[in-house]
């Protein structure tokens, strides 16, 4: 399947928020306390983290180029400095289809709040959304594109729509064994059906990490546990399927990273945050082809 040429990609109007909004909370890995500001920005700045408690307060764009490391969650930098586990704060900013917003923070790594994107999504309603007069370039598929290793896939698939259709599949776990998911992306169905699945982990994986010191800020009030076929969370989970909706909510913050906006049909196999970022890769470099 391909689009004609003429379609190949479409404009609309860059987006931003109408004032700032902050809130503070704690980072999952680091257990550092951080507030976090979101910032208008004006047409064709893009999205940037800026560090705020460092010397001149560097400014890091939000694209795969910066992605350093993807240890179960995605941590952007340079050589001087970083940011920890931008996936859930660009994941919101994605699918409120921003453009341009400075993500000011005063710390190493942004608050887990509960594990979701909901306390993101609320920052965004309570800021308003601004349409810019610029105009930006939505990109069109012509033909499939694809990333795959062992038993993770990924592909991209020509659509007028940006949708994501996941499957996780944990063979070893009585409880997960496998979930399926499709959602097409826009800010009702993100708030509704995605934004609230929280971070999660089978116990076996998580308990040898913490007793590592390698997740300081870990609690039952902001992962979901599953230890067998019982979930170890005393309310439960929101949704019966919370993981599946969760790995998307992940692999659209990582997607962000294209930096160009594009429509497509996501299809993704068990992927994580290395693949989601490689993949990532994959669209930019197709994208960079085919605007040659």
């Amino acid at each position: 399947m391909s689009l004609p040429d003429e379609m190949s990609s479409s404009r609309k109007h860059q987006r931003s928020l109408k004032k700032p909004v902050s809130m503070g909370g704690i980072g999952l890995f680091t257990g550092a306390k951080t507030e976090l500001t979101l910032r208008p920005a004006p047409e064709g700045t893009g999205i940037l983290f800026q560090r705020m408690d460092l010397p001149n307060k560097p400014i890091l764009a939000a694209n795969v180029e910066n992605v350093l490391e993807t240890p179960r969650c995605t941590i952007l930098g340079n050589s001087e400095f970083q940011i920890q586990t931008v996936e859930h704060i660009l994941s919101t900013l994605k699918a409120f289809d921003l453009d341009n917003v400075i993500i000011e923070i005063d710390g190493p790594e942004v608050p887990s709040c509960d594990g979701s994107a909901l306390a993101f999504v609320d920052m965004v309603q309570k800021a308003g959304v601004l349409s810019q007069t610029a105009t930006k370039k939505v990109y069109h598929l012509h033909a499939p594109v694809f990333w795959s290793k062992g038993d993770v896939h990924l592909v991209a698939l020509p659509a007028d729509e940006f949708r994501i259709s996941y499957t996780l599949n944990y063979p070893n776990s009585e409880l997960l064994k496998s979930q399926f998911y499709t959602v097409h992306v826009n800010e009702e169905t993100y708030k509704q059906e995605i934004a609230p699945a929280r971070t999660f982990s089978l116990y076996e994986e998580v308990v040898p990490l913490i007793e590592k010191g390698n997740i300081k800020g870990g609690r039952l009030d902001n992962a979901v546990i599953i230890k067998g076929d019982s979930i170890l969370n005393p309310e439960g989970v929101r949704y019966r399927d919370e993981m599946v909706r969760h790995k998307i909510l992940d692999l659209i913050g990582d997607l962000s990273l294209v930096g160009d906006s594009f429509l497509a049909h996501i299809i993704a196999i068990r992927s994580g945050h290395f693949s989601n970022t490689s993949f990532a890769k994959e669209l930019v470099n197709n994208f960079k082809m085919e605007n040659r």
